[in-house]
């Protein structure tokens, strides 16, 4: 299975963002396998705040391991500036579920409207 891979991001307000993280499978040093897998992600302030963002998540490439997260316009609009947290969860075919990326975001207010 993948380790818990810890990326941080940053967010522009008013603009799509998407990010695209490679697994590994730790056994194999190779990509972790996605075939059967679905994927969520949510954004939050703070990691018990009830309040959350989802992220548009998909396996992006099943047999190499790639997922990709991304906002629309429209919901990074409607994130205040400041810093969040986030994590990647998958489920596997036999319901086992794993986190496996996490880390902070950097939402950055634009001058453009």
């Amino acid at each position: 299975m993948a380790a818990t891979y810890v990326a941080n991001l940053v967010i522009n307000q008013n603009a799509d963002f998407s990010e695209i993280f490679n697994l590994e499978d730790v056994n194999t040093d190779s990509a972790l396998n996605l075939s059967g897998y679905t994927v969520s992600s949510q954004l939050r302030k703070h990691s018990a705040s009830s309040h959350y963002v989802s992220f548009n998540a998909e396996i992006f490439n099943d047999v190499n391991g790639q997922i990709k997260v991304g906002l629309t316009t429209t919901q990074t609009s409607s994130l205040k500036p400041g810093r969040y947290v986030y994590d990647v969860v998958v489920v596997d075919d036999q319901g086992v579920t794993k986190r496996v990326v996490e880390g902070m975001v950097l939402v950055r207010e634009g001058s453009t409207r």
